[in-house]
């Protein structure tokens, strides 16, 4: 009877063809296997669309994300065997007098139900993908041991820190770190809002909402985290920063942490860094083969300063890394000053900044040219004496590398001319200036082109007719499947604006003008902005043209 349901189902949503379905008829009816178990196992039908079909043939709701699960409601179950539910594949979700919640991702196990129908409760069904039974099973886990009844005051040092050690905060904290690695996250943020604190993850550049922390565990968790980056869990009213190094599951991964006081509470960020996970590689990073060839003589050569420009999270640091990879030979000294030294890289010499000694980055500097490097990075110019010692090593025989934040790679000029350094200083000392964005990819599993009205339409709209069309993959659209979280995207792709600071540049007066001169003079030139970058990303299919207005519009 079952079977029969499921056929029609497929059927009348059209999830397979004709052949497709007789070819696994066939095989259930020598496997003896369900019909929707062999469909998902066989690939012919993914999580999402079995979720929906149990939801239609159990007429019941598919639960809606993020679980909305406090102490509270765990309490409620404390009579109730849940430990014997989950075991059967069923998920106490809420309960309320004489009526239970369930969330289920299969259909097929019946003791579950036998025992909730024993001790005289009503069931209310909801269906679950595989993917997130688990997801909501580790949260129900992490906050399903008995709980305090009262919230402990932030005031409490004692408490808090015997909370912070309890097994509930640290399956907690645990559970949040795990999720946030298996998501792909880069960040994961807690922060209070409306009197309780909330936990997001950035995917993909994009902030995503995690499940709720408990009231009670709210300060627990704050505090936890604190000392496991070796914070003052008693200091509420100055930002520190911290890390933790731990494995999840079979990953080695760096935490930076960061706190900062707010009216009403303090904000967290942990910043998740996994070890040899990153591959330092130009082409990986997606640059066009056109920039990358320039970029390439940039480093061949000898002396001069090749800046990176972006907003934080742009990647810059990632790409000044893939520089050095490539230059990084037993015959060359590389020397690099960081705040903080976010991955290691084998063969070069990394040196952490401290500002609380008053080893900054202009002392460091001043260190590590005494130090015969070939090649330097330096993390970032802030301040005039950092932006003059760089200048200046590179016109006594050094390569340097390092980060300004201008939104473009002109503005640089005038952000180091803000600076206080001299024309001839800018002219002598720079080799090239670049600008980089990163954007998130389309899925490849559901993407699929526009139609030919719409690009056609997009074409005009952005004046796109200019590039010949026929090397292009063509425009492409989000579309979200189970592979990139019904987000459409999965990854992320950097649109880089280069430009050369050669003859022509040097002979442009430093004066107000600059800036529209270097625009005027990129165009004559035919150097692509980090817009006109993102679009050729576009027209390949990488991603779509919303994306690029998001990111560089």
């Amino acid at each position: 009877m079952w079977n029969t349901k499921v056929q029609e189902y497929v059927v009348e949503h059209e999830l397979l063809d004709s052949k497709r379905l007789k070819q696994a008829l066939e095989y259930q009816s020598t496997s003896n296997d369900f019909l929707d178990v062999l469909l998902l196992n066989s690939g012919w039908i993914d999580e999402e669309q079995l979720c929906d079909m149990y939801a239609a043939l159990l007429k019941c709701s598919k639960w809606q994300r993020p679980l909305a699960l406090d102490h509270t409601n765990v309490k409620q179950l404390s009579n109730i065997n849940t430990d014997f539910l989950i075991e059967n594949h069923l998920l106490p979700l809420e309960i309320d007098d004489k009526t239970i919640k369930l969330g289920f991702a299969s259909p097929h196990n019946n003791d579950g139900l036998d025992y909730l129908r024993f001790i005289g409760l009503n069931i209310e069904f909801y269906a679950l993908t595989k993917k997130d039974f688990e997801l909501l099973s580790e949260q129900f886990n992490a906050i399903s041991v008995e709980q305090p009844e009262l919230v402990v005051s932030s005031d409490n040092l004692a408490m808090l820190k015997e909370l912070a050690l309890g097994a509930p905060t640290v399956n907690l904290v645990n559970s949040l770190i795990n999720k946030g690695v298996k998501l792909g996250a880069s960040d994961l943020h807690i922060e209070p809002v409306d009197g309780r604190y909330r936990a997001r993850y950035r995917i993909d550049g994009i902030l995503k909402e995690a499940d709720p922390i408990p009231l009670s565990l709210q300060l627990a968790v704050i505090s936890r985290i604190k000392i496991l980056s070796g914070m003052d869990i008693a200091e509420k009213r100055r930002p520190q920063d911290g890390k933790i190094e731990m494995k999840a599951g079979s990953t080695d991964l760096d935490i930076r942490c960061s706190t900062l006081p707010l009216g009403f509470g303090e904000s967290v960020v942990m910043r998740f860094l996994i070890k040899n996970a990153v591959k330092f590689d130009l082409e990986r990073l997606g640059y066009s083969e056109d920039l990358i060839s320039f970029i390439n003589e940039d480093l061949k050569r000898t002396s001069g300063v090749i800046l990176m420009t972006g907003p934080t999270g742009s990647g810059k640091t990632t790409s000044l890394y893939s520089f050095l990879n490539k230059m990084n030979k037993p015959d060359v000294k590389i020397v690099t000053l960081e705040d903080p030294v976010e991955y290691q890289l084998p063969g070069i010499n990394q040196v952490q900044v401290n500002s609380e000694i008053g080893f900054d980055f202009s002392a460091g500097l001043r260190s590590i040219v005494r130090q015969d490097p070939d090649v330097i990075m330096v993390g970032e110019i802030r301040d005039n004496e950092t932006a003059k010692i760089a200048l200046q090593s590179a016109l006594t025989g050094h390569l340097v590398f390092s980060t300004v934040h201008t939104n473009d790679a002109p503005s640089a000029y005038t952000r180091l001319m803000d600076l206080g350094i001299e024309e001839y200083l800018l002219n002598a000392g720079l080799v090239s200036i670049m600008a980089q964005r990163l954007a998130r990819t389309l899925c490849s599993h559901c993407k699929k082109p526009l139609d030919q009205e719409e690009s056609q339409l997009q074409f005009e709209k952005y004046g796109l007719h200019s590039l010949n069309q026929a090397q292009y993959a063509g425009l492409h659209q989000a579309v979200g499947c189970e592979h990139c979280e019904h987000t459409g995207y999965a990854g992320r792709v950097a649109f880089l604006e280069y430009l050369p600071c050669d003859n022509d540049v040097k002979r442009l007066a430093k004066d107000e003008k600059l800036l529209d001169n270097l625009y005027q003079l990129m165009a004559d030139k035919k150097l692509r902005s980090l817009k006109q970058d993102g679009m050729l990303k576009a027209l390949q299919g990488k991603t779509t043209i919303e994306e690029v207005m998001r990111v560089a519009g």
